[in-house]
């Protein structure tokens, strides 16, 4: 696990590659920014974080299995990420980003276009902040 980076996998490529060729152009991991969103969109104010569903726990998937081994550290360390996560969404906000979460199991869907279509769709609205696929909740 120690070999997976925090740039460029394969959800984050799904989802630049499908904004291109929509038009949208867009910067990538912008440091001045509260949590280094993967894609930051000026234009619109927006951001997009592209999640790991495992890395950040996405409650309900089926991608988040808590190891069977050294489940308190992978506990605390999961724990932190989303703790971090909110913080930096909260700090985006505070600054008037708009802010998108994109977990990876929606980029495994196919076609991606369906992906594609439902960011333009955050991107054209209004919506403040968003998950795809939204919260089981």
């Amino acid at each position: 696990m120690s070999r997976i980076g925090p740039k460029d996998t394969k959800p984050e490529l799904v989802v630049r590659r499908g904004l291109h060729a929509a038009g949208i152009r867009f910067r990538l991991h912008r440091g001045d920014l509260p949590g280094r969103p993967d894609l930051v969109l000026p234009k619109y104010r927006a951001v997009i974080f592209v999640h790991g569903c495992f890395w950040h726990r996405h409650d309900g998937c089926a991608n988040f299995r808590l190891p069977k081994t050294n489940t308190e550290f992978w506990h605390h360390k999961i724990d932190r990420n989303v703790e971090r996560d909110r913080e930096a969404i909260v700090e985006l906000r505070k600054l008037g980003w708009r802010v998108l979460i994109v977990w990876e199991c929606e980029t495994r869907k196919s076609p991606p276009t369906n992906l594609i279509d439902k960011i333009m769709g955050w991107i054209a609205g209004t919506t403040e902040e968003e998950e795809i696929p939204r919260p089981l909740v």
